[in-house]
């Protein structure tokens, strides 16, 4: 859908493909880390709160511009950074000023999540944010320290179960080939521990790609990093999802990186799932091509 918006972005603007459709408001500029070597969204960028006063107006024009919408997503990069009471301002006005929403979304650190008390996380979520997308990447703490993503197996485990307990569905991201050939099967099984942990109601697996070079990612992992070839990240995927041990959490890998599109419910589409992956290593020609070349 294509809002006429009266507002001007801060750009580059990013959001996750399932919220394509939703209304993006800019609640922050940029990544309160923003430290990630594989991430290149918010490097042009420097992180800080909108001015309230301004956000609360440009909330309002949205709301008077495009009607009823059904759902919202806060950018940019850790929205939960805010404090608690600045995010239900922003909560509130979206309430009173766009109709139709029925949920709010944005993307959260693990630290983020837990940094917050189970009653302010009840108070977002009554206010409508109920929806947090988590990059965890790995799961694995040698992989996390070599991309200095800031978190461990432990941390992104209990900023997920602390959203949970608090209502508030995840929808988490892995990284296939973030850690190279020489950590590809610890990475996987690491990363599917902490779905087994804490079952998201979304998980998703993108594939590591540095569109502007990747020079900066090889030079943070140090020892050489490897890229996987197209079978070896195969395998990463068929060790990751053949280790989950999940009921209901909702499964993609369908995003402009993957080169094998997956769909399904873990674990009731679990053995479907690794058949295609099977398939596909005895057949490459059932891939689709990648819109750039990574590593």
């Amino acid at each position: 859908m294509y809002y006429p918006l009266p507002i001007e972005y801060d750009e580059p603007l990013f959001r996750p493909p399932s919220e394509a459709n939703s209304l993006i408001i800019q609640a922050t500029i940029g990544c309160s880390w923003n430290r990630c070597s594989f991430c290149e969204m918010y490097t042009s960028k420097r992180f800080r709160p909108r001015r309230e006063d301004e956000l609360m107006d440009e909330i309002k024009l949205l709301g008077e511009a495009v009607g009823d919408v059904r759902r919202v997503f806060l950018a940019d990069g850790d929205a939960m950074a805010l404090s608690t009471r600045r995010l239900l301002r922003i909560l509130e006005q979206i309430n009173s000023h766009i109709g139709g929403v029925q949920r709010v979304s944005c993307y959260a650190l693990p630290r983020q999540l837990h940094s917050k008390s189970q009653h302010e996380l009840r108070e977002l979520r009554d206010a409508g944010l109920t929806l947090a997308y988590v990059g965890v990447e790995s799961g694995d703490d040698e992989v996390l320290r070599r991309v200095d993503k800031g978190e461990t197996q432990a941390s992104s485990i209990a900023g997920l179960q602390h959203a949970h307990e608090a209502g508030i569905d995840t929808s988490v991201m892995i990284l296939n080939g973030l850690g190279g050939v020489k950590y590809s099967e610890q990475h996987a099984l690491h990363s599917a521990q902490v779905l087994n942990a804490t079952h998201p109601r979304y998980a998703a697996v993108l594939v590591v790609m540095f569109p502007k070079g990747e020079q900066r990612f090889v030079n943070e992992f140090g020892e050489g990093y490897e890229a996987p070839d197209l079978h070896q990240s195969l395998l990463e995927m068929q060790n990751f999802i053949g280790a989950t041990e999940l009921n209901t959490t909702l499964f993609r890998s369908d995003h402009a990186s993957n080169f094998l599109v997956l769909k399904g419910v873990l674990g009731r589409d679990k053995e479907k799932l690794l058949n295609k992956i099977g398939q596909a290593l005895s057949d490459e020609s059932v891939l689709r091509p990648r819109p750039f070349r990574g590593l």
